[in-house]
């Protein structure tokens, strides 16, 4: 079957070439596929999805630190973060990043996307995405229909069991102000409450899983697994194809039409860079031959920067491993396998929000991310005992980053937070507000000990002093390869074709001119949905919906 071999020869030819069988790629491969005239091959560097680990919502804590499931990247030294290095896992297997986050389904704010029309991307305003979003949704939960999809392959759902503790959280966070929130992607954007997730039947689903499994069997569909990219193939800048390894050996595989790259926003500007596709001077620098001098490529990085605030507690309710909480672990995976309950349903982050510091007038400008379970103040995937935590991330940062290569062709990933002082005092007053939410007597059954940051650390000082010893990203990397129509743009908004180079696009969270408030999964499903569009030559309407109605 075309859909199984990782063996290749270089008479192999399609009309499309997928780079990254991620949020965005699987997408597109579904959408291309569905012409059984044109042929299309979708190629994961990584290996297939076929473990319990990732199809297990509980799994996903196992993930970030594999070996064999993600890229384990780090950061440069960040100067303004004690110059530590930040660990930057990306998903490295069939589904991409799909298959290890959190299965969270959060679009961001309406307000986000008319940015990005602001910027000079003319079709990428709300009322244009709006449809895309709808498309690919398989709403399970009765919501606004003119917001939510329900005939699409992406199921949306709550938590199927989630920790009694997570409604804590949503209880404290409404006693002191914040209004409850039952959909993140309705009328009302602020507020907390439990996330929906992208689940079926009580396991992930990642975006191969809804978009390329159930069609992999179509005769013009070509998946390839463990087969890295190494560059693209340029004939004059007209794109021709990419060379790959795979097996050990290094093979070509031409595109007849076009190559599209969905690796991601630190994948994607790797592979352009090491094909000689980027701004001049950093090639030179790495030893690179310059193809096409394009300046923007690898800047403009965004991501949000995250703080922890960590609790002790005795509580059972929580999870944890304990003596006491022996019998639930025991029981767990039955529960799981006959019921389709327990702790192997959680996803960690089953509750959270978007809240106001004093610092916004209007919008949200931070993000929880609460876990009814101990997260270690060491840095450690496992902590005996029990507790809960809350993250709290900058929504809309101001310091911008960079990726670029060494002399040995290796990433580096520089985010540069904090560069831009306004993102510590936003972290600082949205930790001050996730303490404050944790202070509300919802919580006195279970209260702990804070250990991080710890009862000794509550000055403002003190606290841009923590960030700087503990703060790291939220894995939302995003805009290296942004769409737009000034001088550092990558791609046409258009078309999201490479400026310069013919047969080229891009279709990932690396266009996003800005980062959008919230997670970044449902997003680059919605760039891959709007990009075969533009590829195939069919536009959705825009939505009668309009953003004063989405706030």
């Amino acid at each position: 079957m075309p859909g199984e071999t990782t063996s290749i020869d270089m008479t192999d030819a399609f009309d499309y070439v997928i780079v990254g069988a991620g949020s965005s790629g699987c997408v597109l491969a579904n959408r291309l596929s569905q012409d059984p005239g044109v042929s299309v091959c979708l190629i994961e560097a990584g290996s297939h999805d076929n473990n319990v680990r990732i199809q297990t919502p509980a799994g996903t804590i196992t993930l970030y630190k594999s070996k064999k499931y993600s890229w384990n990247f780090f950061s440069a030294p960040q100067k303004n973060l004690n110059n530590r290095s930040l660990h930057t896992p990306r998903g490295k297997a069939l589904g991409g990043s799909s298959s290890m986050n959190s299965m969270i389904y959060i679009r961001g704010h309406a307000s986000d996307y008319d940015k990005w029309e602001a910027t000079g991307c003319a079709g990428w305003g709300w009322k244009d995405v709006l449809p895309y979003f709808r498309k690919s949704e398989n709403n399970r939960l009765g919501q606004d229909p003119s917001l939510h999809g329900t005939k699409g392959e992406l199921h949306v759902d709550v938590p199927r069991d989630p920790n009694p503790v997570s409604s804590l959280f949503v209880k404290a966070a409404e006693r002191v102000g914040i209004r409850r929130n039952t959909d993140f992607n309705g009328r009302a954007f602020e507020g907390c409450g439990i996330y929906n997730v992208t689940q079926k039947d009580a396991k992930r689903l990642s975006s191969y899983r809804a978009f390329v499994a159930p069609v992999r069997q179509r005769a013009n569909l070509t998946v390839l697994t463990d087969c890295a990219v190494r560059s693209i193939i340029l004939e004059n800048k007209v794109t021709k194809g990419v060379n790959v390894v795979a097996n050990g050996v290094a093979k070509a595989i031409v595109a007849r039409r076009e190559v599209i790259l969905s690796a991601g926003a630190l994948g994607t500007p790797q592979l352009m860079l090491a094909s000689g596709i980027g701004p001049k001077a950093a090639l030179e620098q790495a030893g690179v031959e310059v193809r096409h001098d394009l300046p923007g490529v690898g800047k403009n990085l965004q991501d949000h920067l995250d703080g922890l605030i960590t609790v002790r507690s005795n509580s059972t309710k929580t999870l944890g491993f304990s003596l006491g909480a022996l019998p639930d672990v025991i029981a767990a995976p039955l529960r799981y396998m006959f019921g389709q309950k327990g702790w192997l349903t959680t996803n960690y982050v089953e509750a959270g929000g978007f809240a106001r510091t004093p610092l916004s007038a209007d919008l949200p400008d931070v993000q929880f991310h609460f876990v009814p379970g101990y997260r270690s103040h060491r840095g450690r995937l496992f902590e005996w005992g029990h507790g809960y935590a809350v993250h709290t991330c900058v929504l809309r940062p101001k310091s911008i980053g960079e990726v670029t290569l060494n002399r040995e062709g290796q990433l580096v990933i520089d985010f540069n937070f904090l560069s831009n002082p306004e993102d510590g005092r936003v972290l600082v007053e949205g930790l001050k507000l996730a303490r404050k939410i944790l202070a509300d007597p919802a919580f006195d059954a279970i209260r702990g000990k804070e250990m991080l940051p710890g009862a000794a650390v509550q000055t403002d000082e003190q606290l841009w002093a923590y960030i700087r010893e503990y703060g790291a990203t939220v894995f939302h990397p995003v805009g290296t390869c942004k769409m737009g129509v000034d001088a550092m743009s990558v791609v046409d908004p258009a078309s999201l074709k490479v400026n310069g180079i013919e047969g080229l696009r891009i279709a990932d969270a690396s266009i996003m001119p800005i980062l959008i408030s919230g997670n970044t999964n449902a997003p680059c499903i919605m760039i891959g949905e709007k990009a075969a569009d533009m590829i195939l030559g069919r536009q959705h309407a825009p939505s009668e919906a309009t953003p004063a109605a989405i706030g």
